[in-house]
C-alpha cells in the first residue's frame, strides 16, 4: 500500500511579477515620448525649435500613448475573462 501525504487547499504564495514586462515598457515609452514632445514644444515656444519638430514629437507621443492604452484595455479584457470563468 502506498500513502501519499495530503496537500492543504490553502493558496500557494504568489510569485513576484517579472520586472520589465511588455506593459511597463509600453508605459515607459509613452512617458518618454511625452517628455520629448514637451521639450520640443518648449523649444518652439522659446524660438529655439521648429513647429515641424514640435508637431512630429507630439504625433509620436500620441501613437505611444495609444499603444499603451490599447495594451491596458487588452490586459483588462483578459483579466475579466479569467474572472468570469465558471468553476
Amino acid at each position: 500500500m502506498r500513502v501519499v501525504p495530503l496537500q492543504p487547499d490553502a493558496p500557494q504564495p504568489a510569485l513576484p511579477a517579472p520586472a520589465g514586462g511588455a506593459f511597463s515598457r509600453a508605459v515607459s515609452a509613452a512617458a518618454d515620448a511625452l517628455q520629448q514632445a514637451d521639450a520640443a514644444e518648449n523649444a518652439y515656444a522659446a524660438r529655439a525649435g521648429s513647429l515641424q519638430d514640435a508637431v512630429l514629437e507630439r504625433a509620436r507621443a500620441d501613437v505611444a500613448l495609444s499603444i499603451a492604452t490599447a495594451a491596458a484595455g487588452r490586459a483588462t479584457q483578459a483579466i475579466q475573462s479569467i474572472l468570469n470563468l465558471q468553476i
